[in-house]
């Protein structure tokens, strides 16, 4: 091993940027620490403007070869990075429990898996982009997506490697180069990623890695002339200061942010199916933009289903996410189980009840909670907690419940468990989300738009949409009869 690779579980990471092809070091560097014990994993190459400037030079000196570059040959290079995913599976599912401490058991069988096939759909997707030729006044029209240029992802902590490639994947199929700028909470997975994509035979400078604080490198990856797209994944108060310094160059912006999102139980819904959505949101840890904290029970059937979840939730299995009998694992920082501790806190200094749940646990574990007796303008209700805190209030109607549902600044998704499929239709008609599910929770297609509304996104990204976002459309209109004609 060299001075600047550490080993996960026998894995060899490389703790320095990838840039141009090569690998960087900083002279400064930053503690990587695993939440699963609180032990040092290793100290990362921490940024600076300088190698973020770097990097982004590297993506606009690639970028005209990239662009140019077939279709058939970019998804080529795109499946041969998921089949290096796909030999390396175990390798990042135990590097990425051991980094960000989500369950060993998900990353095997769901969440590195998903990794490959981002890369697989948005390669088949290219070679299938088109939109039909169409006549105005025997004008021909022809809409083509053309790379827009280098784009900066900034993506978070608590699904590394799925979010990024969610990012990378359409980025590199749409022919655009990249910079990656990882959580530095979570940073390892990303690293290898770089080895993966340069072993697939990517060009040098298409792909890039840049790890530091967002204070530090943010600016001068947002803020740069030369970068045409920028894709986040993250806080609101992160996303205003990106929005900010990519203004000055008009930079197009692509914001999934965070959530506060409802999921409602009407009586005629099956109740059993009911509990074990609402449990379900505690999955990792309850650090899941998605999840529908804000649990909301017609009142006829809030004791018989709060009953059920309190058995259900009771019988959750907090500890190792290397265990495979393990449910909930820990929270990811310190300053994050802080956080969701100080939520819980002044929630109950102002009236409500922890119906289970309302403590730390031992290390950076933190109890499933749920609280109830909370008024609807109550921070704990309205703020996002990122945790494993979920609320419980109660409606007597469908329009109460509706405007309970709408009643927060953000709109990123919703639950509704009803046995009516009128009511279904009804209500989800109402809902402010960019998803909705009904009588299901977390059932994702690549195909399908996401992002959010109000203050939960800008945009939408998946299927076309990507590509809508990751080019710059252009339309060519041609004029009937070939080309000699003449105009004085």
């Amino acid at each position: 091993m060299t001075a600047h690779t550490l080993t996960v579980a026998g894995v060899a990471v490389d703790t320095r940027h990838w840039i141009g092809g090569e690998r960087v070091a900083s002279t400064d560097t930053f503690t990587d620490v695993s939440p699963i014990d609180g032990a040092v994993l290793g100290e990362i190459s921490r940024g600076t403007p300088t190698e973020a400037d770097a990097a982004v030079a590297a993506a606009k000196a690639a970028f005209p070869g990239w662009a140019a570059t077939s279709r058939a040959e970019r998804a080529r290079l795109l499946h041969a990075i998921a089949d290096g995913v796909d030999k390396r599976l175990e390798e990042l599912a135990i590097v990425e429990t051991t980094d960000n401490g989500a369950l060993l058991r998900s990353h095997r069988r769901g969440v590195m898996p998903r990794v490959a096939h981002n890369f697989r759909f948005f390669a088949d997707r290219l070679l299938k982009l088109e939109h039909e030729d169409f006549e105005t006044r025997g004008h021909t029209n022809h809409v083509s997506w053309d790379p827009a240029g280098p784009c900066v992802l900034i993506t978070p902590w608590n699904a590394p490697l799925m979010l990024a490639t969610w990012k990378v994947a359409p980025a590199l199929a749409a022919g655009n180069t990249v910079v990656l700028k990882p959580a530095e909470w979570s940073p390892l997975t990303a690293s290898l990623l770089a080895d993966i994509a340069a072993e697939a035979g990517l060009p040098p400078g298409v792909f890039n890695v840049v790890q530091g604080y967002g204070s530090e490198i943010g600016p001068a990856l947002t803020g740069n002339p030369d970068v045409r797209r920028i894709s986040f994944t993250g806080s609101v108060p992160t996303a205003r200061r990106i929005a900010a310094s990519a203004a000055a160059n008009l930079t197009p912006l692509s914001l999934e942010l965070g959530g506060k999102s409802p999921l409602l139980v009407f009586a005629d819904a099956d109740l059993e199916l009911a509990v074990d959505l609402a449990v379900e949101q505690y999955d990792n840890a309850g650090q899941v933009c998605l999840a529908a904290t804000r649990i909301l029970v017609e009142e006829s059937v809030a004791e018989e289903f709060t009953r059920r979840f309190v058995e259900k939730a009771t019988a959750l299995k907090q500890g190792d996410p290397r265990d495979e009998a393990t449910d909930i694992g820990p929270t990811i920082h310190p300053r994050q189980l802080e956080k969701i501790d100080g939520f819980v806190r002044r929630a109950l200094a102002a009236g409500a009840r922890a119906v289970i749940g309302g403590h730390r646990n031992d290390g950076q574990y933190y109890a499933p909670t749920l609280l109830t007796d909370v008024a609807q303008d109550s921070e704990i209700v309205q703020e996002e907690v990122f945790g494993p805190v979920l609320t419980l209030q109660t409606f007597s109607t469908e329009e109460e419940a509706v405007r309970l549902a709408n009643d927060t600044r953000f709109g990123l998704a919703a639950t509704l468990a009803t046995g009516d499929p009128e009511r279904a239709g009804r209500v989800t008609a109402q809902l402010v989300a960019g998803t909705v599910w009904v009588n299901c929770f977390f059932v994702r297609d690549l195909q399908a738009p996401f992002g959010g509304s109000r203050h939960s996104g800008v945009g939408r990204e998946g299927g076309t949409w990507s590509f809508d976002f990751y080019c710059d459309l252009k339309n060519t209109v041609t004029a009937p009869q070939g080309w000699s004609q003449s105009h004085g």
